[in-house]
């Protein structure tokens, strides 16, 4: 039984694998619960205990992150443009809007990842997505356009993270809600945001779809013709 009195537990949930980091008011002590084991000491900071990834698994999160905009573009090339304003209720995001949200999402993590990297400490502002949504005009704006922005955003992030040293990932910022979060943590974290989103667009077509099924054209022909043709969603495209 762990006497939390004096220890700070920090969960990370690294690639599928979940880490336990804390502080300790003591020596150094090393505590495991299972299969996990968390490392304790009073000579480190949270910031100066957070290298989360080796090497390897932060190379790896990063090349993730810098192939999410062509994943995005592989799926909405199979998906028809006419269904991209479909809604599935009223609360939910039409294909249009997350486009929008995406590239919005995108311009303000773009200048975050740059404070964190030139100016740690600062405190970070609130993102609202709803409010932006709802304040910003999205169905008015170019999903063409939006869809660029992600992707050239996306690469220069890309191009300035792979060329930082160790020490720059442990630079921290203070999160409105979370407090003190180091830049290797919120990439990770930008890293699944598209991806999430992706499942958000296969659901808004499956719905749909679903809703909307595809007509067998009229024919003179006896003979029965090709069953129309559905789009696939599958892991081939994500």
């Amino acid at each position: 039984m762990l006497n939390l009195s004096w220890i700070t537990v920090r969960l990370i949930r690294t690639r599928g694998a979940v880490r336990e980091f804390c502080i300790s008011f003591s020596s150094v002590k090393q505590i495991s619960a299972g299969s996990q084991t968390a490392f304790c000491t009073s000579k480190l900071s949270n910031t100066e205990l957070g290298v989360f990834m080796t090497r390897d698994e932060r190379r790896q999160m990063v090349e993730s992150f810098g192939r999410s905009p062509a994943l995005l573009s592989s799926v909405l090339r199979q998906l028809p443009k006419k269904m991209w304003l479909y809604k599935p209720s009223p609360e939910r995001w039409s294909i249009h809007e997350v486009i929008v949200h995406l590239a919005d999402s995108e311009a303000s993590s773009y200048v975050r990842c740059r404070h964190l990297i030139a100016e740690p400490g600062r405190a970070m502002p609130e993102f609202d997505p709803a409010r932006w949504a709802g304040t910003l005009g999205y169905f008015h704006q170019s999903t063409r356009e939006s869809i660029e922005l992600i992707r050239r955003l996306r690469k220069m992030t890309y191009s300035l993270l792979i060329t930082l040293p160790d020490p720059v990932w442990l630079h921290t910022l203070q999160h409105p809600q979370e407090g003190e979060l180091c830049l290797e943590i919120w990439i990770e974290r930008q890293e699944r945001h598209i991806p999430h989103h992706i499942e958000q667009i296969k659901d808004n077509y499956r719905a749909w779809i679903g809703t909307h099924p595809p007509r067998k054209p009229a024919t003179r022909s006896e003979r029965p013709g090709p069953p129309p043709t559905v789009v696939s969603l599958s892991a081939e495209y994500c």
